[in-house]
């Protein structure tokens, strides 16, 4: 039974819900030329929906977390802060794809209404407390995403990449409800307190553990870890770009915030079974992410396998556990959001109809033609790769020192050495900005979208004015989580 006070904890996701009716409705009765309306009312939807999570916020950390909906949901610290950055990601990703979609016929209602949907799942994600909602958000999310995918329809490579997604995603979705089923007939529950209560009380019957298993490959899969990447290079690739930005992006905080409802929530009495298997996906995504990354020619493939090693390293934070590790993690995921949808961002600004900026040549002597994007592309690889000052480099100091304090210290040396090693592709496209000569005079073609280029701007200097300023985002994380 729905009382006023679960209307209140759900206003967030009551009112996106409305929102995107309304948006369907208006956008049939808007002309094609005036299209921007639809864009606007969906920014106007986000904006509202920060501002319903801000003044209405639930419990300040997990531990005290307030139920709703006969606690299905609940409302935390922890979820607002994901679902803030979440509805700034999102932003981003219409800025960014605004451009793109419209020069290719592809600016539509139905895209924002997609996203907003698959929006609508990770609020739910991060903020489910029984294994049918986190079951329920997660398709959400996923259906939306197949939908995107194939957007341009008349593209033979989205509609292959689309069915790939398509295909993989429904098997790994069955596999993660293949383990719920058995975690739900050991523990006769799909309350994740309850299960962890079973758990801590020693009632663990033989096939617990099993569906654990099948509850790690579903997770995996959403992170797009090794080897259940397969589908990553492939939809990044062939997606349309402002689609692969959002694809890219918000959903890693998502399953983040899965992630750790799942195991701090119902099986941290399982720790040391589900941390040894994500500490063998850790090392399989750190190896293949950046070795397979180095023979890319495509950027967009390379970041694709590059997002492959960087959940070896978010894996790291949640192997480590407690405050430290899950906050670790929690930072990451965040950060690598803002870092992956401006480096998409900067893909759109190179392309146009008739060009795609897909190849790292596309790139080619880019300080020449315009020496401000250059360092925007400097600023997001080297982020990428983890050089000092910058955010990813804190990003990545944080989850090794996690991994080091819980014991882990071989796993934090293999991600060391990974991370050198993944440094040499992200150099190799600052080589080509800043050392090659234009392929093509006219490869630069600034958008009209004077927001788009001013936010993407800022959105790349933030990068190193998180890095500078990187301890109260941190802090924020910890807090939510219980700690200092």
């Amino acid at each position: 039974m729905f009382t006023t006070q679960d209307l209140f904890l759900l206003a967030p996701e009551i009112f996106l819900l409305g929102s995107i009716c309304v948006l369907l409705l208006v956008d049939q009765f808007i002309p094609q030329e005036r299209r921007g309306v639809t864009h606007f009312v969906a920014i106007a939807v986000l904006i509202g929906c920060g501002v319903l999570t801000l003044r209405m916020p639930g419990a300040a950390t997990y531990a005290n977390a307030i139920p709703a909906a006969g606690g299905m949901v609940v409302r935390d610290g922890l979820g607002d802060v994901l679902k803030l950055f979440l509805y700034l990601t999102t932003a981003l990703s219409f800025l960014y794809a605004r451009p793109y979609l419209a020069a290719r016929n592809l600016w539509s209602g139905e895209f924002y209404a997609l996203c907003l949907f698959a929006l609508l799942g990770m609020m739910l994600l991060v903020s489910a407390s029984n294994l049918v909602m986190i079951y329920l958000g997660l398709e959400l999310m996923a259906l939306s995403s197949y939908a995107l995918v194939a957007i341009d329809r008349d593209s033979p490579i989205s509609s292959e990449a689309a069915m790939k997604y398509f295909v993989l995603g429904a098997l790994a979705s069955g596999v993660l409800l293949y383990g719920m089923s058995l975690t739900y007939g050991g523990a006769q529950s799909l309350d994740l307190m309850e299960i962890q209560r079973r758990i801590a009380g020693g009632f663990e019957p033989a096939w617990f553990q099993f569906g654990l298993l099948f509850v790690i490959v579903g997770v995996a899969f959403k992170f797009g870890a090794a080897p259940f990447h397969m589908w990553v290079p492939d939809v990044y690739q062939g997606s349309p770009t402002g689609v692969t930005l959002f694809i890219a992006s918000a959903p890693k905080i998502a399953a983040f915030g899965m992630a750790y409802r799942l195991f701090d929530g119902a099986y941290p009495g399982l720790a040391q079974e589900w941390r040894d298997v994500l500490a063998v996906l850790a090392v399989a995504s750190l190896a293949i992410g950046n070795i397979v990354a180095i023979a890319q020619t495509n950027l967009k493939r390379m970041l694709a396998y590059s997002t492959v090693s960087h959940v070896g390293f978010l894996f790291l934070g949640l192997i480590a556990g407690g405050t430290q590790g899950y906050g670790a993690a929690m930072f990451y995921s965040i950060t690598y959001a803002l870092t992956t949808v401006v480096a998409f961002g900067l893909i759109v600004l190179l392309s146009r109809a008739g060009f795609e900026a897909e190849e790292i040549d596309d790139f080619a002597g880019l300080n020449q033609l315009n020496p401000w994007y250059a360092f925007l592309v400097l600023l997001v690889m080297a982020s990428l790769a983890g050089v000092p000052v910058l955010i990813g480099f804190f990003a990545k100091l944080t989850v090794l020192t996690a991994a080091v304090g819980a014991g882990y210290l071989w796993l934090a040396i293999v991600g060391g050495a990974f991370a050198v090693i993944g440094a040499y592709y992200y150099l190799r496209v600052i080589k080509v900005v800043y050392f090659d000569r234009p392929v093509r005079s006219d490869v630069l073609v600034l958008p009209a979208d004077l927001p788009f280029r001013v936010v993407l701007s800022l959105n790349g200097i933030a990068l190193l004015a998180l890095g500078v300023y990187s301890a109260p985002l941190m802090r924020w994380c910890l807090v939510v989580l219980g700690g200092g």
